[in-house]
């Protein structure tokens, strides 16, 4: 039996073309971009400088305010701690919803330790966190929130607009995680007051080890950087810049943009499809508002079946999560779900299927038939 890959949530396939782009990196930029003195330092310079510029106008920003990072999880880190450490002194409160990505909870909770106050604004039972409940949030103290773009459990939306708009307003900065969302859905930096946006490539069908923080009005908000070292990137990221990684986050970006629409509906038929699949022969809970929700991403619990005893039995045969990829090897259930009131055997039995552009509805029809028999096996069991 050939497995089947429905963790795309996890990490997205390399698109062949991206793949390409990059080998053609590796080969012909043979020089240090920090090395300006000759020309293969100057020719990989300049290939790094077209990519920041490529990257800005998806997002529409000025290219010297795109930092590259090695990923989502370095640059959560560099716009929770960077700014909280760079400007204490006008505020020592943040505030962060209580279903964000491990990568910014962890920083909270590092912050809280350095002295720093952190709010956590709870989602409601469909799991958005409402404007009004952030604003009640907010003090004059308060420096910044940090809310993600698209849950990477359960796929649910959050009124991003909305919380920019009354961020703006009160005077208080806005950071926003978008690995799920980044060429997926349209972001525009100048139309939505985000100050600093999170972008992954391997979200987005580029490589593992690469992505940037978005940094409005890079000039006059100061970072403290979390590393130390080197010049490069403005002195935030110190380090050689990997060319054909940077190479491969922006090719993945502007290609995943150009076919947006296309994805999307693709996407979205197939979610539809295997769920009809499922319901057919399961009893299902949906995690999530499908109206308000990415179509990449599907969390769900079938009554009675336990996500540990599920996965198991699809371990060689179906690829799924129980939570998110970075708290798999746990057994603690889902902090998000948690968030949401979901308890007892719906908590524990959570699972997170999630799709991509390369999946096809026959594929959506066998997943389904999998989940189904491995859920006869353990009833069988038990």
């Amino acid at each position: 039996m050939t497995p089947l890959y429905f963790d795309s949530a996890a990490t997205t396939p390399l698109d062949p073309d991206v793949a390409a782009e990059m080998l053609e990196a590796m080969r012909g930029l043979r020089g240090n971009p920090s090395s300006a003195s000759h020309c293969f330092g100057q020719a990989a310079a300049q290939q790094v400088e077209a990519c920041r510029a490529s990257i800005a106008a998806e997002f529409r920003c000025e290219p010297d305010e795109i930092l590259f990072t090695s990923g989502a999880t370095e640059a959560d880190n560099l716009a929770l701690l960077g700014l909280a450490r760079a400007h204490a002194q006008h505020g020592r409160h943040l505030i962060v919803s209580a279903i964000e990505h491990r990568a910014v909870l962890a920083c909270a909770e590092q912050l809280e330790r350095e002295g720093f106050e952190i709010s956590r604004a709870q989602p409601d039972a469909a799991g958005r966190v409402q404007p009004e409940t952030i604003a009640a949030l907010i003090r004059p103290d308060t420096l910044l929130i940090s809310l993600i773009h698209t849950n990477n459990e359960t796929g649910v939306q959050q009124p991003i607009a909305q919380v920019a708009e009354l961020a703006a307003e009160a005077g208080v900065l806005l950071h926003v995680d978008a690995a799920q969302a980044a060429g997926k859905f349209e972001i525009d930096l100048d139309e939505v007051p985000i100050d600093l946006l999170t972008v992954s490539a391997h979200k987005l069908y580029g490589p593992t080890g690469s992505g940037c923080l978005a940094v409005r009005h890079r000039r006059q908000l100061r970072l403290a950087p979390l590393m130390f070292g080197g010049e490069q990137e403005y002195g935030l990221r110190p380090g050689t810049l990997s060319a054909h990684q940077i190479v491969g986050l922006a090719s993945a970006l502007h290609r995943t943009a150009a076919r947006r629409a296309e994805d999307l509906a693709q996407v979205r038929a197939v979610r539809e499809r295997f769920l009809a699949s499922l319901t057919a022969a399961l009893p299902l809970v949906v995690h999530a508002d499908p109206e308000r929700c990415s179509p990449y991403i599907l969390a769900l619990s079938i009554p009675g079946i336990p996500s540990d005893a599920l996965r198991n039995q699809l371990a060689d045969s179906l690829a799924i999560a129980s939570g998110s990829a970075c708290s798999s090897g746990t057994v603690e259930p889902s902090h998000v779900l948690r968030a949401m009131g979901v308890e007892g055997d719906l908590l524990y039995g959570a699972i997170r299927v999630s799709f991509d552009r390369t999946h096809r509805l026959s594929e959506a029809d066998e997943a389904a038939r999998r989940i189904i028999a491995a859920v006869a096996r353990i009833r069988a069991l038990s």
